[in-house]
């Protein structure tokens, strides 16, 4: 039986258990990992201790607890992130890659989600995810909303999240779904979420610009069997990414999904990922 530890995106969105049907029980032994500050992780939304590097070793260790010689990374959004940082430090434990929605944290992604690009497509959300926000501060949102993630009062913390948090819900699909708009307004959920994503968005990953496509980071996974599927429509993790990845990875198959953004629950993509 072959063993699938899942990445979650975010940073800081956690596992559920609906995240458990892309696997055959019969087939497979499927591991939900929750990221430090995430889910069922606690204390929620920390971010101390917290990096890329971190969580690559908290994977290697429940490797090692759960005594699995190798197993197959399965990650999407910020999920992909940590299946390739991983697989680039531990590649003898990877049996393959499956990875969804390319997201490398390079300067050029970040501003299209956080500055300039999403904006322009949902201009309305856009709107919403300018008003906790002063005026003056809209040349740097990233760092405006970083100041206010980490302020001392909670008021502003919560409130400040939730905006954030529905902004990525408001953009994940192609068409917006108000289960999704709901659960951003739930305060440890969009704490945990905003903060950690944050967090990460501010320190590039803890990594090198485009680090996880670099030819020496690729090389050291090119034997590895890989499958990238990529929504077509994703103005979250743009498809750039992942055309990027297949460019310096050719070893790697690239299935583009012609009639999806950004998320896993969109129908066309979860029957790609079930497959």
């Amino acid at each position: 039986m072959s063993r699938f530890p899942y990445d979650a995106g975010g940073p800081g969105g956690g596992t559920g258990e609906r995240d458990r049907q892309y696997f055959d029980p019969e087939a497979y032994k499927i591991v939900l990992f929750d990221q430090r500050g995430a889910g069922k992780s606690t204390p929620s939304a920390s971010v101390e201790k917290n990096t890329t590097w971190d969580l690559v070793s908290d994977i290697e260790k429940l490797r090692e607890h759960l005594k699995i010689d190798k197993w197959v990374v399965f990650g999407g959004s910020w999920g992909s992130t940590l299946s390739l940082a991983y697989a680039q430090t531990h590649p003898a434990r990877v049996k393959a890659l499956v990875l969804r929605g390319i997201f490398t944290l390079r300067k050029s992604e970040l501003r299209f989600l956080s500055q300039d690009g999403t904006s322009h497509i949902f201009p309305d959300a856009w709107d919403e995810y300018l008003a906790p926000i002063p005026e003056e501060e809209w040349g740097d949102l990233m760092t405006a909303y970083h100041k206010r993630l980490t302020s001392e009062d909670d008021h502003v913390r919560t409130q400040t999240a939730k905006a954030w948090s529905k902004w990525v819900m408001s953009t994940s699909k192609l068409r917006v779904d108000p289960k999704d708009i709901a659960r951003a307004g739930q305060d440890e959920w969009a704490l945990a979420l905003a903060r950690i994503s944050s967090h990460y968005f501010v320190n590039a990953g803890f990594m090198r610009e485009g680090q996880p496509l670099e030819k020496q980071e690729i090389d050291k996974i090119r034997h590895i069997p890989t499958v990238i599927i990529q929504g077509r429509y994703d103005v979250v993790c743009p498809a750039r990414s992942a055309y990027d990845l297949k460019k310096v990875f050719p070893e790697a198959e690239l299935i583009i999904v012609p009639d999806a953004g950004h998320s896993p629950w969109e129908v066309p993509t979860s029957k790609l990922l079930t497959e």
